[in-house]
């Protein structure tokens, strides 16, 4: 039988320093896949109505939109807010582990960009922190 130390020592988020339950907790799996899929939704959305349906279709500069569409949405809202508008739904956010300062521009810039490389998002470590998180300094936590 475990003792509550032990089980406590293996939640995630005990070695980042983040409380167990509540505001700054560190945010489940299905929140931050949610997200994801609000967010990539919305880009199409917005891809759709500016360039047209050949985003959906059309070979060449249209095929990319969305993901321009998606990288300028993370990284303004997430320089802004902490959050892209996915997890802001979702009430998540992402925040620097070594400072209480704003995430900035560059860390949200390099963030989205390695989101739309797609192998740094899905390259799982400990503390179910992506690649990018672990590169940046960052982990995604609860806003409730």
């Amino acid at each position: 039988m475990e003792t509550t130390d032990s089980a406590q020592e293996q939640r995630p988020g005990t070695s980042l320093g983040l409380p167990a339950t509540g505001r700054g907790s560190l945010a489940r799996w299905g929140s931050r896949i949610g997200a994801l899929m609000v967010d990539w939704a919305a880009s199409m959305i917005v891809a759709t109505a500016v360039f047209g349906m050949g985003v959906m279709r059309d070979p060449g500069w249209r095929a990319w939109m969305p993901m321009a569409v998606f990288f300028i949405e993370k990284t303004v809202l997430t320089a802004l807010t902490s959050a892209s508008f996915g997890q802001l739904l979702a009430r998540i956010a992402v925040v620097r582990l070594n400072s209480a300062g704003p995430l900035g521009w560059w860390r949200a810039a390099v963030r989205a960009a390695m989101k739309c490389l797609v192998l740094p998002a899905v390259v799982i470590g400990a503390e179910r922190r992506a690649l990018d998180d672990m590169v940046l300094g960052t982990v995604v936590v609860n806003r409730r």
